[in-house]
């Protein structure tokens, strides 16, 4: 079983690894045996998380770059390459909120949002996938959400940005399954990150915890378990699928 989930000899880009979701990701990837490039704008960030990377016995290290920049992603895959030779997997993780009112909604703001987690996210596949379906093997991660399932108050431009990734996501997965690429959305449920905090009042935290029938936000090391699933052998038979990990709460009805 250990070498069903075993990612051993092989490469994980993470896009947005300096963040707390998808660096319990990468630490993941890297306790199973990957090496771990953490892509993002952040070297303090970076550096505190490879250290726990390594001081578990991991491999990883830190490559600056702008997932709204394709050229700048062009630029790391072919160092990646020159250096590894290979990307095996690769997460899109870039994300940013905002929790305002629809008819408050500038178009800088919008513009923003869109650019970060749709473009960002599709930059990320035409790049990194491009590798991968020249080598003929790969496993794509991309981010979504919840908002992308169900409708959610106050968070308007970044859900139907989610609902676009999960949308991209299932057509990835057609085009690219006869060429040895899966492309899975990872759903995360609740669990407070930098970019949601400030959307998380008292009010809200209470209607989220009301809703969730393990009653508690999820832990960033609760991810690990589904992203490995979906980046090792042991989903090999996985392509265009959500993945929910969110104690429930899309399971609530009444």
């Amino acid at each position: 079983m250990s070498s069903l989930f075993s990612l051993q000899g092989r490469v994980a880009v993470v896009i947005g690894g300096t963040g707390e979701l998808c660096g319990a990701m990468a630490e993941g990837f890297a306790g199973a045996g990957a090496h771990v490039i953490l892509v993002g704008r952040d070297p303090v960030k970076a550096e505190a998380r490879l250290a726990k990377i390594k001081a578990a016995g991991g491999s990883g290290e830190f490559k600056a770059g702008e997932a709204t920049n394709k050229a700048d992603l062009v630029r790391l895959r072919d160092e990646i390459l020159a250096q590894r030779g290979k990307v095996d997997i690769l997460v899109n993780g870039a994300g940013v909120n905002s929790p305002t009112p629809f008819l408050e909604i500038d178009e800088a703001q919008l513009d923003r949002i869109l650019t970060v987690n749709v473009k960002g996210v599709v930059f990320g596949c035409q790049v990194f996938g491009e590798a991968m379906v020249k080598a003929g093997a790969g496993s794509i991660i991309n981010l979504g959400s919840e908002s992308a399932i169900l409708p959610l108050s106050r968070v308007f431009t970044y859900s139907a940005s989610k609902a676009a990734v999960h949308n991209l996501s299932k057509n990835l997965a057609r085009e690219w399954a006869p060429k040895g690429v899966r492309v899975n959305t990872l759903v995360p449920g609740f669990f407070p990150a930098e970019q949601n905090r400030k959307v998380l009042t008292p009010e809200r935290v209470a209607s989220i915890l009301g809703k969730t029938p393990m009653g508690r936000f999820g832990e960033a090391k609760e991810l690990v378990g589904a992203s490995l699933l979906l980046a090792s052998d042991a989903g090999s038979f996985i392509t265009g699928s959500e993945i929910v990990v969110d104690g429930g709460f899309a399971a609530m009805s009444i």
